[in-house]
């Protein structure tokens, strides 16, 4: 790791808690006002997190609408000092967790889902066509291997790999120990690599 990495690592977690200060310091002086900068600070990774646990596009827009809403009724039920103590982006990605488990158990009720290449990363204005095309492949074949994952390992790979959460705050989004979320995410990184390698006769025979 270069001296500039180190210094970009140790930033993003003084920013990650700069902007849960304003989203709670928001939320205490206006309940709405605040819930509108909770939602422009994790919207993006709310989202990311639900399209990587189902593999739809469509059903990510409704569970991550889902979570908001529950994020919505429960914080009017909150004094003062529970939103002081808030953890938002552990607490909103344990309340989609959540709502993604319970469409688990009721998708036998519902008519079937659309196909996982449903399931693009989420555009970036930026980048050229080539790296789109690029990204939505493996954008497919992420989520593809990704749904064939046990629930548990599933949501604790997208939580440490895709959203980027440290182990502490998988944990917490999980409600499981720390080395239980270790143990999950190993197994689940093993069981993609040979996912993976089944799947791609190259890497199964070893290159070219």
């Amino acid at each position: 790791m270069t001296v500039t990495d180190e210094v970009c690592a140790r930033a993003r977690p003084a920013a990650l808690d700069r902007a849960a200060a304003e989203v709670v310091a928001a939320l205490a002086d206006d309940l709405d006002g605040g819930f509108a900068v909770l939602y422009e600070a994790y919207r993006g990774a709310v989202f990311s997190t639900a399209l990587r646990l189902c593999g739809r596009w469509a059903e990510a827009e409704d569970l991550s609408a889902e979570a908001f809403l529950r994020a919505y009724r429960a914080l009017g039920g909150y004094g003062a000092g529970r939103i002081a103590e808030l953890r938002p982006r552990a607490w909103l990605l344990a309340i989609l967790t959540n709502v993604w488990r319970n469409s688990l158990r009721s998708a036998a009720r519902r008519p079937a889902a659309g196909p996982i290449e449903d399931a693009p990363d989420p555009p970036d204005p930026g980048e050229g066509v080539e790296d789109a095309a690029a990204r939505r492949e493996t954008g497919r074949e992420l989520a593809a291997l990704l749904a064939e994952l046990p629930e548990t390992q599933r949501a604790a790979v997208v939580l440490r790999h895709v959203t980027d959460l440290p182990v502490a705050e998988v944990a917490a989004v999980l409600g499981l120990p720390e080395g239980t979320v270790k143990s999950h995410v190993s197994r689940g990184l093993a069981r993609l690599r040979a996912l993976r390698a089944a799947h791609d006769p190259e890497e199964r025979g070893g290159g070219r």
